[in-house]
């Protein structure tokens, strides 16, 4: 389930993703201990989920092997595109809780299988049935543990679920409607929050349902979180940043003046000669603008929107660059908003391959150097702001701007 955990997430810069400034990132916070005036409230950490689209559905053309540009669709790149609503949305931060309600375990009993459910009928007693054979179970009683917090995530909207998460597909989009197929359990897992310094989290496998069991076929163990640990829903994928990893990444105020640095530059198309600017996160991302920047993803040339150089013979979305007349796809540039992803708070100087999402060096070539899980048995890296598999030699591509003649 913790696929891995890389002290590297993040660089020696300070964040205020706690900051107001912050609150566009769409962090929902868990019930926290009342905090004293100008106090934050005890944080644990945060989950994030790896960029997938929320519109569309089918498979992409990169997905079968063959390069293509992005869809119009909008993605979690720092936000889910119908909106966080409640305890569904694309970031949830873990703080201390006003009262513990962890649990730990009691009493451990061995049973015969036809017996188990007779046994778990007390829906007041938390409890775990591990089936070891088909005529042997072991049900582990569980008791208060005023030294904890537990969170719950899930596909399930019921109560006891803290952090809601859908089906999402690389490239493509999330599993919705009535004739999708679900492949992330209604009560995935649970995290267990020590709630003493120096706090550590652990991932448990599944999490406690309304009738406060666990049916498990064997017995899980216990994964202490670390900073950029990787939580594999089998359908989704969530990453784990600890309050000192978020301190070395980016923050939202950053990346807007990273944004307006690169639109102060005046960077122009080298062919039409018109300026080129990065759009305002504010304005949503729907169709590119007139001043949309443009990459040829094989070179790295950057240019304006233009209808020339179309190979179609070699596929849909190629195009010829002018510059260099290397054939590949030609996508619109967008920047990376989801601070939580970003290793450090570099120059957006490199995209993604295809997508077109733009972030620093580093940020780039971790990620393209970092597989996610895809399905049950295969990983794959992929954009982490959309979730589109990365394609080409390095999976990125430095971006090469042209500068104002003037």
């Amino acid at each position: 389930m913790v696929l891995e955990g890389n002290p590297e997430v993040g660089s020696p810069r300070t964040s205020d993703l706690q900051h107001p400034e912050n609150q566009g990132s769409c962090v929902l916070s868990s019930p926290g201990e009342d905090a004293q005036p100008g106090e934050e409230p005890i944080k644990y950490g945060e989950l994030i989920v790896l960029g997938c689209c929320e519109e569309g559905g089918e498979e992409t053309e990169a997905q079968r092997g063959e390069v293509t540009g992005p869809r119009a669709h909008s993605c979690y790149n720092g936000c889910l595109a119908s909106g966080d609503k409640g305890r569904r949305r694309s970031r949830l931060a873990l703080n201390r809780r006003p009262h513990a309600n962890g649990v730990k375990p009691d009493v451990m009993h061995h049973i015969s299988t036809p017996l188990v459910s007779k046994a778990l009928s007390n829906r007041g007693q938390h409890s775990i049935s591990y089936t070891l054979s088909r005529s042997h179970s072991v049900i582990v009683e569980y008791t208060h543990d005023s030294d904890t917090d537990m969170f719950q995530i899930g596909r399930s909207t019921e109560n006891m679920i803290d952090f809601v998460v859908t089906d999402t597909s690389p490239g493509g989009g999330a599993a919705e409607g009535p004739s999708a197929q679900s492949t992330i359990s209604r009560y995935a897992c649970r995290i267990l929050c020590d709630r003493r310094p120096p706090y550590t989290a652990r991932i448990y496998a599944a999490g406690f349902d309304a009738s406060s069991n666990i049916f498990l076929g064997v017995e899980n163990e216990s994964n202490v979180l670390q900073d950029g640990s990787l939580i594999d829903l089998c359908g989704a994928t969530l990453l784990w940043r600890t309050p000192a990893g978020l301190l070395r990444a980016p923050t939202l105020k950053q990346l807007e003046a990273q944004r307006q640095e690169a639109n102060a530059a005046r960077p122009q198309c080298p062919v039409g000669l018109s300026t080129l600017a990065f759009p305002s996160p504010a304005r949503g991302r729907t169709a590119p603008d007139k001043q949309q920047p443009w990459v040829y993803v094989r070179c790295g040339h950057v240019h304006g929107y233009h209808g020339w150089g179309c190979r179609r013979e070699r596929g849909p979305q190629e195009r010829e660059c002018p510059l260099c007349r290397l054939v590949g796809p030609y996508v619109p540039l967008w920047l990376g908003q989801e601070a939580g992803l970003c290793l450090d708070p570099g120059p957006p100087s490199h995209a993604f391959a295809p997508c077109g999402h733009v972030c620093s060096e580093k940020t780039a070539r971790y990620w393209a150097q970092t597989p996610l899980p895809h399905g049950t048995h295969a990983f794959h890296a992929a954009c982490p702001f959309c979730g589109t598999w990365l394609t080409g030699e390095h999976g990125c591509v430095r971006l090469i701007f042209q500068g104002p003649l003037d």
